[in-house]
């Protein structure tokens, strides 16, 4: 009996390290997101469209993977990724 508590009490202590690999590496994945996004607008507000264009680039990619990895949602990923690019688009009108 006592070596099944043992068990259980090691196999939570490994989920718990687990769980918080995960929520590290997460976290840095949606930082980087919004980092990219914030480039995004900072050149919107530049009004330099080359620079909106390869930022939009890098963080199209970001999005994309993190939602194929479902740290974020695929419809989220695709609202973030609409809004930002309707934005690139104005600098051309």
């Amino acid at each position: 009996m006592a070596s099944t508590v043992v068990k259980q009490f090691h196999s939570a202590e490994k989920r718990h390290t687990q769980d918080e690999k995960r929520r590290i590496q997460n976290k840095k994945i949606k930082t980087g997101i919004r980092g990219a996004a914030k480039k995004v607008l900072s050149a919107v507000l530049e009004k330099n469209k080359a620079k909106a264009d390869e930022t939009l680039k890098t963080m199209i990619k970001e999005i994309d993977t993190a939602a194929r990895k479902g740290i974020v949602k695929k419809n989220a990923a695709a609202r973030k990724k609409s809004r930002l690019q309707h934005l690139v688009n104005t600098l051309l009108a």
